[in-house]
């Protein structure tokens, strides 16, 4: 679309690039609150379980978006091979796929030993002739031996793909919205964020409802509190910076802060809303869960209108 005389949005990273950034944010940050979670806050074999399954799916999903919408499939093959890494240390698809790919690892021997100890993966028979495996066994056995070092590596892979869904935007030159030292911070606060809400829909919907992990409730609003404050401010000063930056910037900030699904859907109702529900559940508390899993919902709605508008909101820069 032309915007303006001699300035153009991009076209080639739509939907399919924001449905990718959103689950590889949301599942890497998924996994490593969780693991951090089970390690230093409070042993929890139920959200570990749903946690690392669902971050590795929603990992698969996403990269299976970008895998898609390869013009060369086998050239998959050169990312995979961590050798690239040394060859193109540029190269953040190949940085990306390394952190996605280790991530998935090292969160699938964390969660091991719990699923051999799990009535649901044991309920399985196929699941559960595999987990009886001696090799399986044993395997699961020196993981949950050394399960803060398989918790640590999945952690900083998971920080890595977090930060790295950032970077890949930000080191895209023509394109002044992305090309900018705040989108790794941005994605990064924002993919906590829709993290924390997430597990707050697990401990409320799919994990039976215990007095003992409130505590864990109350820490994970009130950190998604902190987060969406930190998103709020975040946005605002990127407003300011880009109205300040170069014309195609300035073009960007115009298409973004002129268009109702940015301001109602995603200011609005993806961070404002559940901000004040969050505020209201941190200071006097809830009776009913439903407010909670509202804001819950609305933040995972907007983490993924954050990155869909970022897409669309991407002008070339010139000359190009």
């Amino acid at each position: 679309m032309d915007v303006t005389t001699g300035f153009f949005t991009q076209d080639l990273w739509t939907w399919w690039l924001a449905v990718y950034l959103y689950f590889g944010g949301l599942g890497a940050a998924t996994l490593t609150t969780t693991f951090l979670t089970d390690m230093y806050m409070k042993p929890h074999k139920e959200l570990v379980l749903w946690g690392a399954w669902s971050g590795i799916i929603m990992l698969s999903l996403g990269s299976s978006m970008l895998f898609i919408h390869l013009l060369d499939h086998l050239a998959v093959i050169h990312v995979l091979n961590p050798l690239v890494l040394f060859n193109q240390p540029h190269a953040w698809i190949a940085w990306g796929t390394q952190f996605i790919v280790w991530m998935m690892v090292w969160g699938f021997l964390y969660s091991l030993p719990y699923m051999l100890e799990s009535e649901f993966f044991n309920s399985i028979p196929i699941l559960k002739n595999i987990l009886a495996l001696p090799l399986v066994q044993k395997i699961g056995s020196t993981c949950g031996r050394h399960c803060r070092l398989c918790g640590w590596l999945a952690t900083i892979n998971g920080i890595g793909t977090v930060v790295y869904t950032g970077l890949l935007l930000q080191s895209f030159p023509a394109v002044a919205l992305w090309h900018n030292p705040g989108v790794p911070l941005l994605f990064t606060v924002s993919a906590f964020s829709t993290a924390m809400a997430f597990l707050l829909l697990i401990l409320n919907l799919a994990i039976k409802k215990r007095e003992e992990d409130r505590p864990l409730r109350v820490f994970y609003e009130r950190t998604d509190l902190m987060l969406i404050a930190a998103e709020l401010i975040i946005l605002f000063s990127f407003f300011f910076y880009l109205q300040r930056g170069s014309q195609s910037a300035a073009i960007s900030a115009q298409l973004l802060w002129n268009d109702w699904g940015w301001l109602i859907g995603f200011i609005g109702f993806g961070l404002v809303v559940p901000f004040f529900l969050e505020l209201k559940g941190v200071i006097k508390g809830w009776r009913s869960p439903a407010p909670i899993m509202l804001a819950s919902v609305l933040v995972l709605v907007g983490g993924y209108l954050l990155r869909h508008y970022f897409m669309y909101a991407g002008v070339y820069a010139r000359p190009w």
